[in-house]
């Protein structure tokens, strides 16, 4: 314990009084009151409760502070893995885009290759019933040319008058001949535009 000098508690109590500033912490400890000054004694036991209260705030303090520090680690932590998730699911977005524009292609190439197998099915379609109506006109025009000569070569070896059969005979020819000619021009102007439509 260290003995007070009369200077020094004078300093002490004077400090105290107009300052309102007391000795604190461990130093305290070592402070002894001179026998019989009920003044001093009075000062260090006030100064002892300001001390432990002055502690006191300064350990609630400091527990305020672990404890905000506790929470700001736990929001830290919640927020690295928010970041995280954040993270992944941008990740998961950009696969899901990547996939989708991959879809789309896919689909418009799918589009594309169904549109020039449409095109192509009309096409063949086209060409098969031209194909037909040929066969057939030319089927039409061959019965017609070979009923009309038997009955003209009857006509000449039975002895029956051919004139009117004769130029029958030419007529139906030269309108058969026409009308070939006119079905052929025909398809090949259909054809011919397609081409130049497609």
């Amino acid at each position: 314990m260290i003995e007070i000098t009369e200077h020094t508690r004078n300093v002490l109590l004077e400090v105290a009084k107009k300052k309102k500033i007391y000795v604190e912490g461990n130093f305290l400890k070592l402070l002894k009151a001179p026998k019989g000054d009920k003044e001093f004694e009075e000062y260090l036991k006030l100064c002892k409760e300001k001390d432990v209260s002055t502690r006191k705030k300064r350990l609630e303090v400091t527990k305020q502070v672990q404890s905000q520090n506790k929470d700001l680690v736990a929001k830290q932590e919640e927020n690295d893995c928010l970041m995280a998730e954040l993270q992944v699911a941008l990740e998961e977005a950009k696969n899901a885009t990547w996939e989708a524009e991959k879809l789309k292609e896919e689909a418009e190439k799918g589009q594309e290759q169904a549109l020039e197998d449409l095109e192509l099915m009309q096409k063949r379609s086209q060409f098969e019933l031209i194909g037909m109506i040929v066969r057939i006109a030319l089927i039409v025009i061959c019965g017609v040319g070979v009923i009309t000569t038997i009955m003209y070569a009857i006509a000449l070896t039975s002895g029956h008058d051919t004139q009117i059969i004769g130029s029958t005979w030419s007529n139906m020819f030269g309108i058969l001949l026409t009308n070939a000619f006119s079905i052929v021009g025909t398809i090949m102007g259909v054809k011919y535009a397609s081409e130049k439509d497609s």
